[in-house]
């Protein structure tokens, strides 16, 4: 029986060295099949962007346009008016590393959803806020989120932040995405000077931007 501990041992290691590859690459395409994506309007795409990208479980932000008539819009097309879309951001996430129930929390508390005229210095219907759910479950839970807070009457104005289902979602053009990387001084300076940010405190108070890390 002793004799036979070397065969084992070696049999143990051969399994496992022909396993490895299989093992380690198995949870990687598991995680990419549970990626999910969830799409929200909150006014000038750029601070979405930026606000979202901080959120651990956020994998991939792109700002872009829906909920219009056009096709492959242009953002002088949209910012002009008369298209109906609204400009947003589509967010990649890890459900297992942050819920979509999560990133609605999140958007509420950094937009003004009683503004149905823009948001903050951005007038206009592609700068109101909205959430555009990507199937039944985000549609339900949304709601439910809109729900809670009409009843808890954390705001002092009703909210009026649209709940629709996802249209076709047009990417934006290359240098508005990541802007805040790119142009980080012009971007600073447009956010302080539309008053975004103080706006969402003088609304929120404590709860302003709660679940976005603080840079």
């Amino acid at each position: 029986m002793s004799g036979s501990y070397p065969r084992i041992i070696q049999f143990v290691c051969l399994t496992l060295l022909f396993a490895a590859p299989f093992v380690t690459a198995y949870p990687a395409h598991a995680a990419e099949d549970s990626r999910q994506t969830a799409i929200f309007a909150g006014g000038c795409f750029w601070c979405v962007e930026s606000d979202f990208d901080k959120v651990p479980g956020v994998l991939e932000t792109i700002s872009g346009y829906i909920g219009g008539t056009l096709e492959n819009p242009t953002y002088e097309a949209v910012s002009g008016g008369g298209t109906g879309h609204s400009e947003a951001v589509r967010i990649t996430f890890d459900p297992k590393v942050v819920s979509y129930k999560k990133l609605l929390h999140i958007f509420w508390r950094s937009v003004d959803p009683t503004d149905d005229g823009g948001q903050f210095c951005d007038r206009g219907h592609s700068y109101k806020t909205a959430i555009f759910a990507t199937n039944d479950e985000q549609l339900a839970l949304a709601k439910a989120s809109k729900k809670m807070l009409r009843d808890a009457k954390i705001l002092n104005k009703p909210i009026v932040t649209p709940i629709r289902v996802a249209g076709a979602f047009y990417p934006a053009e290359d240098y508005h995405q990541d802007y805040y990387k790119k142009n980080p001084l012009s971007y600073k300076f447009y956010r302080l000077s539309c008053g975004r940010d103080n706006r969402i405190r003088e609304l929120w108070g404590k709860e302003a931007h709660d679940g976005i890390p603080h840079s």
